[in-house]
Parts: C-alpha cells; sequence; structure tokens
C-alpha cells in the first residue's frame, strides 16, 4: 500500500493540470504560478520517495513523464492561443510531439513494444520548452525588470533556439527508430527466407 503514494501524488499532479490551464486562460498568473511550483515540488518528492524506498514500478514509470508532458502540453497550448507564442512555433512543436507517437504506435503494431529512451536532443528540446514557459509566465507576472528581460530574452531568441530543437530531435527520432525498423525488417527477412537451420526451433 505504502509503494503507491509516489504514483498516488503523481495522479494528484495530473488532476492540477486542468486548473492550472484554466487559471492561466484567466490571467490569474500569480495563481496559475502557485500551483505550478507545487506540482514541481511534487514531481521532485514522488521521485525522491520512490528512489529511496524503492516504491518504483512500471505504472509510476509511465505515469510521471504522462504527468510532466500534459502540464507543459496544457501551459503551451494556452500561451499559443493567448499569442504568448507564435503560431509557427506550435505547428513545429506539435507535428514533431505528432510525429513521435504515430511513429511508436506503428513500430509497436508492426514490431513490438517500444521502450523510448530519450535522446540528448530530446532533453534538450523538453528543458528548452520547460524554460521558454517559464519565462514567458515571468514576463506576465509583471515584477519588474525580471520580467522586462525574460520576454526580451524570450521573442525572439528562445522561440528560434525551441523551433532548431524542436526539428532537430524530431528528425533525430525519426531517424532512430527508421534505422531500428529497416534492421529489425532485414533481420525478420532473413529468418523468413534463410536456411531451415535457422527457422527450426530450438
Amino acid at each position: 500500500m505504502l509503494a503507491q503514494i509516489p504514483n498516488a501524488i503523481t495522479i494528484l499532479r495530473i488532476f492540477l493540470v486542468g486548473p492550472i490551464g484554466f487559471l492561466l486562460w484567466d490571467d490569474r498568473h500569480m495563481d496559475a504560478f502557485t500551483l505550478m511550483v507545487i506540482a514541481g515540488i511534487s514531481d521532485a518528492f514522488d521521485g525522491f520517495l520512490a528512489r529511496r524506498f524503492n516504491w518504483q514500478s512500471r505504472l509510476g514509470a509511465t505515469l510521471d513523464p504522462l504527468a510532466d508532458k500534459l502540464l507543459v502540453a496544457c501551459v503551451f497550448v494556452v500561451f499559443t492561443f493567448q499569442g504568448h507564442i507564435p503560431l509557427w512555433v506550435a505547428i513545429i512543436v506539435l507535428i514533431r510531439d505528432f510525429t513521435i507517437v504515430a511513429g511508436a504506435g506503428v513500430y509497436k503494431v508492426l514490431y513490438e513494444e517500444v521502450e523510448i529512451s530519450p535522446t540528448f536532443l530530446s532533453k534538450a528540446n523538453t528543458a528548452m520548452q520547460i524554460i521558454v514557459l517559464c519565462l514567458i509566465l515571468l514576463g506576465l507576472l509583471q515584477v519588474g525588470v525580471l520580467s522586462d528581460l525574460s520576454t526580451a530574452v524570450v521573442d525572439p531568441y528562445c522561440f528560434y533556439i525551441l523551433a532548431v530543437l524542436g526539428l532537430g530531435s524530431g528528425i533525430d527520432y525519426v531517424f532512430t527508430w527508421g534505422s531500428k525498423a529497416y534492421r529489425e525488417d532485414k533481420k525478420r527477412k532473413l529468418y523468413k527466407h534463410g536456411p531451415a537451420s535457422m527457422r527450426r526451433p530450438r
């Protein structure tokens, strides 16, 4: 029972996504910021519990990145609709994510279960998304010079960097998993048309 505490915390974090999105949409930026801080602390806390007491599970390994992705996606969509993020940047991010999800689904159907290990470019892209969202929110909080500085840095410099990382990590995933699918297909053809000794059960 205690081993499910990290999963319960992660599920609660998922439930925070809706209220955060609503508060941002309603321009209640400080309230949204407070909930995002709570979500961040809970993320660190459930990870600590899972590692400290060995309460790790397959469900937790799935829910934890899902919670993070949902929060980032929610804030990203709200900021795009409000005009804080250019549409062309949002399109690049959405196409990248759709390509990865669709590719993973096709690979699973044709070959086997997918266990995607984030590449360096993917991690850099995710980190840049979070940085951009935090800087935009800091600008909206109107805390003087910090807000002015964050707004100046985000547009256009961070948007360009995010676009490049999005394109780069998307192409990297397509190349990596396309190559893996090619090798798997080649192996199956070799097994199917190879000598009978290769196909004989051992």
